[in-house]
């Protein structure tokens, strides 16, 4: 594999979401866009927090076929959706932490909504914690390909910005650069932990 600053800066942001405890298990995935029609993808079942540069597959973004013959993660679908659906996409983030996970399950209707944070304006576009930010949830499947093409759906009908939440599952999220999907990824992250406490607080 040829030098590539961006997957430089996504195994480096792999590595501190190990750290986070974002992805245990081997769980999560992630990828960065290679080229218009091309991106590198985690391999399955490694260990998010020890990847290498040898732990990312090319998979070609408009049919999934991957060249080399390698096993990427089970949510492929979802990564090349994303990038298909979002051309400045130019990374994207699958964690499985604890508050993301635990909100998708007890959160009512089609979306989380988050207002009244001033963390808010850690999302690209947010300029004030009065907005109300909305992350859609969908019922997790095992079927990938069933399950994007809800999120398709979903997305020519509604705007789809920053990321979705899968039921029980977690979180996904993107930016045009790894960098901005690690923004987004650690305040959306901030913004669950404090909806969590919240919710418990008021429920004393």
């Amino acid at each position: 594999m040829t030098d590539f600053l961006p997957l430089e800066q996504l195994i480096a942001a792999c590595h501190w979401i190990g750290a986070k405890g974002w992805a245990p298990a081997t769980g999560g995935n992630m990828s960065v866009r290679q080229d218009s029609a091309t991106c590198l993808l985690s391999a399955s079942g490694k260990d998010k927090g020890s990847l290498t540069r040898d732990d990312f597959i090319a998979v070609e973004i408009a049919t999934n076929h991957v060249p080399s013959g390698r096993k990427p993660s089970a949510e492929t679908g979802l990564h090349t959706l994303i990038y298909r659906l979002f051309p400045d996409a130019g990374a994207v983030l699958h964690t499985h932490s604890v508050n993301a996970t635990v909100l998708s399950r007890v959160a009512r209707g089609s979306a989380l909504q988050l207002s009244g944070y001033e963390m808010q304006k850690t999302l690209a576009g947010q300029h004030s914690h009065l907005d109300t930010v909305a992350i859609p949830l969908f019922d997790n499947d095992q079927d990938i390909d069933a399950l994007a093409q809800r999120i398709a759906a979903y997305a020519a009908e509604t705007p789809l910005r920053y990321g979705f939440l899968l039921r029980g599952h977690g979180l996904t999220c993107w930016g045009k650069d790894v960098n901005e999907a690690r923004r987004h990824l650690e305040g959306l992250e901030f913004l669950f932990e404090c909806e969590r406490q919240r919710r418990l607080l008021e429920a004393k």
